[in-house]
């Protein structure tokens, strides 16, 4: 499977990425099919080239959730953004607080 992710580049304290299209089973800094854009966080500027952006998607690439917010801010993909901040529990809480309700809604029912 292929995957539309970020690979680092740069060096210490001043870091930046390639928008690079990979193998999943690739070592994130490892081999690369293409590198279709760059971004850099500390200038907040990107470039993305979207005919092969556009390309990859429609051999089935999958973007990583940033690669994917990315996208949606450029407008190649029209969809909606992917939480990609993972707070530690919060998602462990909430299928706790759903398994909770069902088992509120059997009781009562």
């Amino acid at each position: 499977m292929v995957k539309i992710r970020l690979t680092r580049v740069g060096r210490k304290n001043d870091i930046s990425f390639r928008i690079v299209v990979q193998d999943v089973r690739v070592a994130r800094d490892g081999k690369v099919i293409e590198i279709i854009g760059t971004y850099s966080p500390r200038l907040k500027q990107k470039t993305i080239n979207k005919d092969r952006a556009l390309y990859w998607l429609g051999v089935g690439a999958k973007p990583s959730g940033t690669v994917h917010n990315f996208f949606v801010d450029e407008g190649i993909v029209k969809a909606e953004k992917h939480n990609v901040f993972h707070r530690v529990g919060v998602a462990e809480a909430a299928v706790a607080a759903k398994k909770e309700a069902k088992a509120t809604e059997t009781k009562a029912a």
